[in-house]
């Protein structure tokens, strides 16, 4: 059975291609990136067209991988609620639902935010407060950025430091994922 992640852009799959790498799994999923949260919520895109007659032909499992955001910036697809209830909407008019799974990147105590949201949760507090400190006293223009600005910080200052994929944060995730990769 062939395998499909749909998320929202190149930064979720080079993420998801790195855990993929780290819980060992030799399979390549097939990526459909959306560029964006909008068009991954729009059962109408060209690329969910040409996804329906790929599993048409050839029995799949697909995980939806989204951002939860929050609903303070979006009240129709932001937060974690709102999120789940339009990617099942999707995912139900696609008529998707019996090979489908889902899975939505926030803070998972907050419910809130993005992949850069998790990958913070998951890291030691004094590297969360030095980050989050910087940002408060950087000048950075544009802090709708966040996401991008967080995960560039990230990287740059603890360029030696991957992931912890061993954190109870990452344990849904790797269980979708494994699961994914499953023999039926």
């Amino acid at each position: 059975m062939k395998v499909a992640i749909i998320c929202e852009g190149k930064g979720d799959r080079g993420f998801l291609e790195e855990f993929i790498k780290h819980l060992k799994i030799e399979t390549k999923p097939n990526f459909y990136t959306l560029s964006g949260k909008s068009n991954l919520l729009d059962p109408t895109h060209t690329k969910y067209q040409e996804l329906k007659i790929v599993v048409a032909a050839e029995p799949h499992k697909l995980l939806f991988v989204v951002d939860a955001d929050d609903v303070k910036n979006d009240t129709r697809h932001g937060g974690f609620e709102n999120t789940q209830q339009t990617l099942n909407q999707v995912i139900a008019e696609l008529e998707l639902g019996e090979v489908s799974n889902t899975y939505i990147m926030c803070d998972p105590m907050t419910k809130i935010g993005y992949l850069e949201s998790l990958i913070l949760s998951t890291i030691p507090e004094h590297q969360k407060n030095c980050i989050q400190s910087f940002l408060e006293c950087s000048e950075f223009k544009s802090k709708e950025n966040h996401k991008t600005i967080l995960n560039s910080i990230y990287k740059t200052a603890y360029p030696n430091t991957p992931y912890d994929f061993a954190h109870p944060h990452f344990d849904e995730l790797k269980n979708k994922l494994s699961s994914l990769f499953a023999s039926e």
